[in-house]
């Protein structure tokens, strides 16, 4: 197995992974950027040099020239507490660290409702990043719902890929979304970004204090049902595109052994993690949106080179971007009767087939994995996970490797290598 050494490695080649790699290089050049996507950029980057964003996106990718990237690479365990395993298009790798910055970002919350299995109803981001990919949605009726900024961004770019957006159902009230409205005003950046968006969908409705509430259909989605306090009606679809916001993906940080609070890793005012020679940055500390994503980015990239000054003159930024954070939580947080949409008979966890009635007996998540299955299938509980701790507030306590899905050859690498070590310290 080849072996790699680095004073920086960056998890993650997102807009955070980007900024803490471009900080760091100011003050070293043993930089690496692991990301498990074939360029640079991440989700809401996607093929960002072609986007309304490709300006910023560029300007930050361009910084990481003289870092080494290992794209198409993923973490799958970890073998000593400052090495990675690493398993790339071609081969397995040792990767040592003496500093970690940890960027991994966040996934989509989905909730479980009657019918969410049927093919045809899908994330809001992941339908948006299917079209990114070469999904054809032009004609296709699409129903946007959820909750969060995401939905509108997502509707505004599959209407423009020649998608007819029914509507747009969003869980939180009205006056909800008017108090988020009028804070707007302290951040001109974004109110420019709603204008936009407001303006692309004036013609589709917006329904507040709206949800799914069952997807129909005997073989694939056909029709959706909203739900809007008592009232309730039928809307036929090819598409459904429903996220309740964004988790933080913390299973590599759980697996070095940082601490977590409130299912986001724990760090101080340098994005500092438990560890002392790991740093976390962006979603997987919270969810915070793009601005507080690029300032925690640069202060963690600059607090693990040790540039401390550099690294303070970013707190004021933080901390505003941690405002609007808390305003985007606060206004969108999900409302309770969401907890009733699954039936006894509604699957929970997908992988292994568990239905909510299996696991409304157990007392926690422990418990409910080892007797129904649930979170041991190929996703790891990454889907399962997150909606068990809105439903039931359960917290996923371990990791287990490999973190990722690793081919056997990677795994019989580790394997030798492990045997290898052992041999040579006896």
């Amino acid at each position: 197995m080849k072996r790699l050494h680095f004073k920086i490695v960056v998890i993650g080649g997102g807009p955070t992974g980007l900024a803490a790699a471009t900080s760091a290089a100011k003050s070293t050049t043993a930089i690496a950027v692991i990301d498990d996507n074939p360029a640079l950029g991440g989700q809401i980057w996607r093929r960002g040099l072609q986007s309304t964003s490709g300006e910023q996106a560029r300007r930050w990718i361009e910084g990481t020239s003289a870092v080494t990237i290992l794209s198409r690479a993923k973490v799958i365990t970890v073998s000593q507490p400052d090495t990675l395993i690493v398993e790339t298009a071609t081969e397995a790798l040792e990767v040592r660290f003496e500093r970690l910055i940890i960027a991994t970002g966040a996934r989509e919350l989905f909730l479980p409702f009657p019918g969410w299995t049927l093919p045809g109803v899908m994330g809001a981001g992941g339908l948006q990043t299917l079209v990114k990919s070469g999904l054809p949605v032009s004609g296709k009726r699409v129903v946007v719902a959820g909750s969060g900024p995401l939905l509108l961004a997502v509707a505004s770019y599959l209407q423009g890929k020649g998608a007819h957006v029914l509507t747009i159902a969003e869980q939180t009230s009205w006056r909800k979304l008017a108090t988020f409205a009028l804070h707007l005003a302290r951040y001109p950046g974004h109110i420019g970004q709603a204008g936009s968006l407001g303006l692309s969908l004036v013609r589709v409705p917006l329904h507040a204090g709206c949800w799914v509430s069952q997807a129909h259909g005997p073989e694939r989605l056909e029709a959706v049902t909203l739900q809007q306090g008592e009232k309730a009606w039928m809307v036929g679809c090819d598409y459904l595109a429903c996220g309740f916001g964004l988790v933080p993906n913390v299973e590599l940080s759980v697996a070095l052994g940082c601490a977590l609070s409130n299912g986001a890793v724990q760090v101080d005012e340098w994005q500092q993690a438990s560890l002392p020679q790991i740093y976390c940055a962006g979603e997987a500390t919270g969810i915070g949106g793009l601005d507080l994503s690029l300032v925690e980015g640069q202060i963690a990239g600059f607090a693990a080179t040790g540039q401390t000054d550099e690294a303070r003159a970013c707190f004021a930024r933080r901390t505003r971007a941690i405002r609007f954070a808390t305003l985007l939580a606060n206004s969108f947080a999900l409302r309770d009767e969401l907890k009733g949409l699954a039936k006894a008979d509604t699957i929970v966890c997908r992988c292994e087939d568990v239905p909510f009635h299996a696991l409304q007996s157990h007392a926690d998540w422990r418990s409910a994995k080892l007797h129904t299955r649930c979170g041991m299938g190929p996703c790891q509980g990454r889907i399962c996970g997150a909606a068990t701790g809105f439903l039931f507030g359960w917290t996923p306590t371990s990791v287990r490797p490999p973190i990722a899905p690793a081919r056997l050859t990677s795994l019989a690498h580790i394997e030798m290598h492990t045997n290898q070590e052992q041999e040579v310290e006896a």
